[in-house]
């Protein structure tokens, strides 16, 4: 897909957005009966961001940016995801969390790639780490300078938009996920299996970039 096309369509968020594919969400199979974890009524997860970024290259074509996160004890070790983390009390918003991560996780200048927000995705719980993260679309001028935080990221992808599209391959994955015995759907990128909240974030955004022209 075209950036411009891209930009365009992303340059007025739909109200209501375009649900994410219902493939990509876990479900549970066999094993002992038990419900899915679900945020309780009234209550809300800890404040989170990740950032969206999309940007033209060489050939105008639209990227987007992930990280595989390095491996060690935490909760998200060795996933693919975006750039982004838990909101800190100097944050002003969710767009200032997302822009702050990615600063940190991949050297974002914001500035210099000629960064601009253009809205927010559904926000989305995770429970094993009880974070409610708030996905930041922003659309980049230019091909932005990463570089990877040694401390917190193996590598960056950049694929194209188009491997997240509706039409784009699903694999169905069943594993076992701390005691979960869980079906879900995943896109293979590089030897990578993208699947979880990172996985339904670009499903809605492939959604997004498909849906009816204003």
């Amino acid at each position: 897909m075209h950036f411009d096309v891209a930009a365009d369509r992303l340059s007025a968020l739909p109200d209501p957005l375009p649900p994410p594919a219902g493939v990509m969400m876990p479900v549970i199979v066999g094993g002992p009966q038990r419900p899915f974890p679900s945020l309780a009524a009234g209550r809300s997860g800890r404040p989170a961001a990740v950032l969206v970024l999309l940007y033209p290259d060489v050939r105008g074509d639209a990227r987007v940016v992930l990280i595989e996160r390095t491996t060690g004890d935490g909760h998200h070790s060795g996933e693919v995801s975006f750039p982004g983390g838990k909101a800190e009390p100097d944050d002003a918003d969710a767009a200032a969390t997302a822009l702050r991560e990615a600063t940190e996780e991949v050297a974002l200048d914001p500035v210099a790639a000629g960064v601009r927000i253009v809205g927010m995705l559904e926000r989305m719980w995770i429970p094993v780490s009880d974070f409610e993260v708030t996905p930041v679309v922003a659309l980049a001028e230019r091909p932005p300078r990463l570089v990877p935080s040694p401390f917190e990221v193996a590598r960056i992808v950049e694929p194209s938009v188009a491997r997240f599209l509706p039409e784009a391959p699903v694999t169905m994955v069943e594993r076992t996920v701390r005691d979960w015995p869980l079906r879900y759907g995943s896109y293979d990128l590089d030897g990578l299996s993208v699947w979880g909240a990172t996985a339904r974030i670009l499903s809605q955004l492939g959604a997004v970039l498909t849906g009816p022209t204003r």
